[in-house]
């Protein structure tokens, strides 16, 4: 395949342990605003958001947020 057939990949993380969305949102994008910066990670990342949440007092607690979850920290493109 040539490169110029290539589609440029929207930026992603791995969570780490224990990882909110508040802690990836300060971590990942720390010159917005916490608030901003929370809804803007639900809003790309719906496939996570939108799972429920782990049972109270279970592993999970109520963080739907998994380790093996890809977690986008950038909007999706615009086509052009």
């Amino acid at each position: 395949m040539a490169a110029a057939e290539l589609s440029r990949v929207r930026k992603s993380i791995l969570p780490r342990p224990g990882d909110t969305w508040d802690s990836i949102a300060a971590r990942e994008l720390p010159g917005m605003d916490a608030a901003k910066a929370v809804s803007s990670l639900q809003s790309w990342n719906l496939h996570v958001f939108m799972r429920a949440a782990g049972a109270a007092g279970g592993v999970r607690g109520t963080n739907p947020i998994l380790p093996s979850d890809v977690i986008f920290v950038e909007a999706p493109a615009a086509k052009a």
